[in-house]
């Protein structure tokens, strides 16, 4: 009898300890998809603002920055507790290698910003076939999902126009230029173009949230993310 009540003691005490793992497991995931999550906004939204000026007037420096990025994060990916930070920051990298190489050199010619900020995409590739470095490349092509949006935005509306001039002037005389691209970004073509953008954006963004994967949270991030590097950016063009 007390062989059998001890017996059915430690079975529920089993069970419970295996339902407390199972929680605990799951929350840690929970925490961890999020975390992926805000560091994948924080990395598309806030080195923007960095690297643009930075890149404008000292691009090598910018080109430079990428073998520091590259460094940490491969010190980050040889250990298994920090591997999957330096994954996404490998997907950083190359956003900020293939930024930095247009927004350098080539900022002129908006007909040269999508090919050049894609130049990564067979290696990318290369890796997704080979199951390496999910999180980084998903992290790198929801930022370039989110830049194809855009430009396809700026195409639509007519302001590529305005893009060439301003590459060309001087901060002083942007002014005009601002300023008459704000105007064809309040027609009602420009407001109907932005409400999609944003809506396919939305939908990109929120869809692989589902996904209990870090990657897709990755990707998630940096959709996401587009929206709100494009609404700064288009609050600081009103400003002006």
């Amino acid at each position: 009898m007390f062989n059998e009540t001890l017996s059915r003691f430690t079975s529920t005490a089993d069970d419970r300890d295996r339902h407390f793992s199972k929680f605990f497991l799951g929350k840690l995931q929970f925490s961890k998809t999020w975390l992926v999550f805000g560091a994948a906004v924080f990395l598309v939204t806030v080195p923007v603002f960095f690297q643009a000026p930075l890149v404008r007037q000292l691009p090598v420096v910018s080109l430079t920055m990428t073998v520091g990025w590259l460094a940490i994060a491969l010190k980050l990916l040889k250990n298994p507790s920090t591997w999957l930070w330096g994954d996404l920051l490998l997907g950083f990298s190359f956003s900020w290698l293939t930024g930095g190489i247009y927004w350098g050199w080539l900022r002129w010619e908006p007909l040269w910003h999508l090919p050049v900020e894609a130049a990564l995409v067979p290696l990318t590739i290369w890796c997704l076939r080979r199951d390496w470095g999910k999180v980084g490349n998903w992290f790198y092509l929801g930022s370039l999902f989110g830049t194809a949006l855009t430009d396809g935005y700026f195409y639509l509306t007519g302001l590529i126009p305005h893009w060439r001039q301003l590459m060309q002037v001087e901060s002083a005389l942007a002014l005009p230029i601002f300023q008459s691209a704000i105007a064809a970004v309040r027609t009602p073509w420009g407001i109907s173009c932005a409400v999609s953008l944003v809506a396919v954006l939305l939908i990109a963004g929120i869809l692989p949230l589902h996904s209990s994967k870090p990657h897709w949270w990755a990707f998630s991030g940096a959709v996401l993310g587009t929206i709100l590097v494009d609404s700064l950016f288009l609050l600081a063009a009103a400003a002006n």
